[in-house]
């Protein structure tokens, strides 16, 4: 293969894992033994810039704030305060105004960090390295790394770029947050074929991501943008802010009743010049009728509804990032979800040990030494191999088990970590062990030969116990422990099906043996003659609250499914567990994904149920898929790879605990436990969020219609307007605030989980609603303006009838808001008293109304009158009877 220019090759474009240490090397200018130069390495610095992810600047701070201002609903808000303002009523005026400032602020204030997943992403690089630099070991910020530099790495380092590996000695990192492996990837030095997927590539170390064992050298490949995490930074970058489905049918909700109210009065205005009317009065009628149509408590009640919704999903454990994801969830259709440390525990936990012929379970999960071996009314004695076997897991290992701050923790290795853990639920202890039976000597993990042993002297006599993968030890063994410690010829045969068994489930299977006697350690002295101890099937599994959690989803109608990039066959047993696939379901790799076209891309998104060892792009491919199928798509994830897919899905849901900055500065979503079962809490408020907005709708238009019909009813009939705009105002302004948005406060209806979820075109009000407000709205006409002529005709003032009349207004939407509490149930069957703030509102509106009535002060600002004890009769009585119109109406519908 040809070299390339010296110090010019960084990037994806060099293929460095297909090429061998000497072409890497060349290829990139690059010496392992003395390093750069100082003024090579600063001549390419100027040349690639610097080691960082450049952090994109977010909008100024004013610009966020008038795009709250620009919103549909808003306009409609700002239309009805010009109005208002133009009719030389400036106090209500600067209400409506101070509304339109708060809804601002308030969606100001959610969203202000929406846009900082890159500079969240740039922070994940390391801050220091060792390098080689002019024939010296320097210890250098990663942000002056260049292409061609060598970088010296160890257990505990965070690697500071993509790195070709030169050497490696048992190095291991984790990749989790990058690939989704859930544990350690062993690396080496050897030439991988060169459509290797990206978790594969054992002979790159890439930025960002962890080494938990070993050493290794590495020639700089990639730095900055270049680095595979730069490559997701514009994933992020690239992916759109896609509309929630609220945002996008209040907006199209919202047009269509400018439109209607724009309609009505142009209307009202052309038939009155008709007549003969005056202009001017003609224009004042129009404006009222505007005033009366537009539905000023509306962006106040769904911002308000949704921070409700904020804060009782905050008691569930998620915090909202984003307002309008709240009530997202609620339309989700389909749920995305990494595995490990989401639907899984992100620990590693063993779950079966073979030794002397005998399986035994294990039961715990993660870290936490909580659990039994065997049955728990029957634990099997802890001796003979068995004892061998959890003896061996504890002393061949570099681990450390520690408990911190009330939580169960390991240091290093996971698969180590689990060990130590497993010997814990027998009743021994590490620490103790150790000191009993120190380490004399180690050979290291080392990728070629695929184990690591340790030496010991145990009662005098030098002791090896060696572990690792199954087809490496077994070879070495000649002999076996039986059940009771004695040595038996050794049967690979039997010991194989056990260990295609144990892989069969998705553990992962290790290996572990002995020596007796003998001071060496080396690779020769353990060729052979070993003694075979037993196998440890270990997985990372299933977080017990998900299998009930998907459960309930699919109940909902919403389809899960699982996205990952660890392994098919552990992606498998885990989607079985969980319920998310059933018995020999379908699993696509992200090869497979690879080759798909996009039309056989939607088809697999919607078929397949299981992806593994799925990149980022193709995490992103799929969400995208599945949204042109008309689905509403939750993505949740906790790494750098799952960021792009966060951004793009409708909704994302980063984890609180184990998710990197990154994932959660991308999510609109953050889960504070990291399990899927907030999830599912979350869709159960989001459609709670849902239901009572479209409450508060269904309950809101019949008075701006009814106001509006009344309007126009006057002007058609040549008569005085029943209502001033003022009047009219009042009525609007004080009922959403002490009647409307009491229904924010409706607890979630029974069996809300077992409806199917709302088709993602369907409109907020269906026909049914729609019917429902065009009803009470023909009673509000009939009651405010059939009771306003009455009083004139028996001679009363014109203030008097239009007090009259808006009480009418007030009463009936006080009863019809018992309606609203259930859309399909009477209000009695949600329990009279389960949202005490209804009849809390209902008692201080009526209160207003009465100082509206008879406060002298009040009757000269709104022009009202006081009104007999028959009017307040005929008043109650409109209102009880639109009550039982819609009960009516309601039974009828529900036959």
């Amino acid at each position: 293969m040809a070299a390339m220019p010296p110090g010019e090759s960084s990037g994806e474009g060099g293929c460095w894992h297909a090429r061998s240490v000497e072409e890497a090397v060349l290829g990139l200018g690059a010496d392992p033994v003395a390093g750069l130069s100082d003024d090579e390495a600063a001549a390419r610095l100027r040349r690639h810039g610097e080691n960082r992810l450049p952090e994109t600047p977010g909008k100024p701070a004013l610009v966020r704030f008038v795009e709250q201002l620009v919103q549909p609903l808003v306009l409609v808000l700002i239309a009805a305060g010009t109005v208002t303002a133009f009719l030389g009523e400036w106090v209500d005026a600067g209400v409506i105004f101070g509304v339109v400032i708060v809804n601002a602020v308030i969606g100001y204030v959610q969203e202000g960090k929406a846009e900082a997943a890159l500079a969240a992403l740039a922070k994940s690089l390391a801050a220091e390295t060792m390098v080689l630099r002019g024939g010296d070991r320097q210890r250098l910020g990663a942000h002056v790394l260049v292409p061609g530099d060598t970088v010296l790495l160890a257990a505990g380092d965070r690697v500071p770029a993509d790195l070709r590996l030169v050497e490696a000695h048992g190095l291991q990192a984790m990749e989790a947050s990058l690939t989704g492996e859930s544990t350690a990837v062993e690396k080496h030095t050897g030439v991988l074929p060169q459509d290797t997927l990206l978790a594969d590539r054992g002979n790159m170390a890439y930025a960002g991501t962890l080494v938990v064992s070993g050493q290794a050298t590495g020639v700089v490949a990639a730095t900055g943008l270049a680095t595979e995490t730069g490559r997701i930074s514009r994933l992020i970058a690239a992916a759109p802010d896609l509309q929630t489905p609220l945002t996008r049918k209040m907006a199209a909700f919202s047009n269509w009743l400018l439109l209607v109210i724009g309609g009505l009065a142009l209307l009202t205005f052309g038939v009155g010049l008709m007549r003969g009317e005056a202009p001017f009065d003609m224009f004042m009628a129009a404006v009222a009728l505007a005033v009366g149509a537009i539905p000023e408590g509306l962006p106040a009640a769904v911002t308000i509804t949704l921070a409700i919704g904020v804060s009782r999903m905050a008691k569930r454990r998620a915090i909202i990032r984003k307002l309008p994801a709240v009530e997202a969830l609620g339309s989700t259709t389909v749920i995305c979800s990494d595995k490990t440390g989401t639907l899984t525990e992100n620990e590693m936990t063993v779950r079966a040990l073979w030794a002397g012929g005998d399986l035994h379970a294990v039961s715990g999960s993660g870290y936490a030494p909580e659990g039994v071996i065997g049955e728990k009314d029957f634990p099997p004695a802890i001796d003979g191999a068995l004892r061998e076997l959890l003896l061996a897991g504890v002393l061949c290992n570099d681990a450390g088990l520690s408990r911190r701050e009330g939580r169960w923790q390991i240091a290093g290795d996971p698969t180590e970590g689990a060990l130590l853990v497993v010997a814990r639920k027998a009743g021994l202890d590490e620490r103790t062990l150790q000191a009993l039976f120190p380490r004399r000597d180690v050979l290291p993990f080392d990728s070629v030969v695929q184990y690591m042993a340790t030496l010991h002297e145990i009662e005098g006599v030098p002791m090896v116990y060696a572990k690792g993968a199954v087809e490496r030890l077994l070879p070495r063994c000649t002999t076996m422990l039986a059940a009771d410690g004695r040595e038996l010829p050794f049967d690979a045969a039997t010991v194989e099906r056990q260990a295609e068994a144990l892989a069969a489930h998705g553990y992962r299977v290790l290996a572990f043996a002995r020596r007796v006697g003998g001071d060496e350690l080396s690779h020769a002295a353990l060729a052979t003659g070993l003694v075979f101890i037993g196998l440890v099937g270990m997985i990372d599994p299933p977080r017990p609250r998900a299998i009930g959690a998907v459960k309930a989803c699919h109940a909902a109608g919403v389809r899960v499914k699982m996205i990952t990039g660890d392994h098919a066959v552990t992606a498998e047993a885990i989607a079985r567990q969980l319920g998310i696939a059933g018995e020999g379901a379908r699993v696509l790799t992200g090869r497979e994904l690879a080759a798909l076209d996009d039309a056989a891309l939607a088809k697999a998104a919607h078929e397949v149920d299981v992806f593994a060892r799925v990149e980022p792009e193709q995490k992103l491919r799929l969400v995208q898929a599945l949204q042109r199928n008309g689905e509403v798509v939750a993505m949740t994830g906790d790494g750098v790879n799952d960021a792009p897919a966060l951004k793009s899905a409708d909704i994302g849901v980063a984890m609180g605990l184990a998710g990197t900055d990154v994932a959660r500065e991308s999510a609109a979503m953050v889960l504070t436990d990291d399990n899927f079962a907030s999830i599912e809490a979350a869709v159960e408020e989001g459609r709670g969020v849902y239901d009572n907005l479209v409450k508060f709708i269904t309950w809101t238009l019949p008075t701006n219609f009814g106001e509006g019909l009344v309007i126009v009813a006057a002007i058609l009939a040549g008569a005085t307007l029943p209502i001033t705009p003022l009047q009219i105002l009042w009525i609007n302004m004080t009922t959403a605030v002490l009647l409307g948005l009491m229904l924010a406060f409706e607890p979630v209806e029974k069996g809300l989980m077992h409806r199917p979820p709302r088709p993602p075109q369907a409109p907020i009000l269906d026909r049914l609603l729609i019917g429902r407000i065009v009803l009470v709205s023909v009673l509000l006409l009939l009651g405010a303006y059939g009771l306003f002529l009455n009083e004139l005709r028996q001679g009363h003032t014109l203030a008097e009838a239009r007090t009259v009349a808006v009480n009418v207004f007030v009463v009936v939407e006080t009863c019809y808001l018992f309606n609203c509490r259930s859309l399909t149930r009477s209000f009695v069957a949600v329990g009279l008293f389960s949202n005490p703030w209804v009849w809390v509102g209902s008692g201080l509106m009526l209160g207003l109304q009465l100082l509206m009535t008879y406060l002298p002060t009040m009757n000269r600002v709104f022009g009202t009158a006081p009104i007999g004890v028959a009017e307040w009769v005929a008043i109650a009585a409109c209102g009880l009877l639109a009550a039982m119109v819609v009960g009516v109406e309601k039974r009828w519908r529900g036959r």
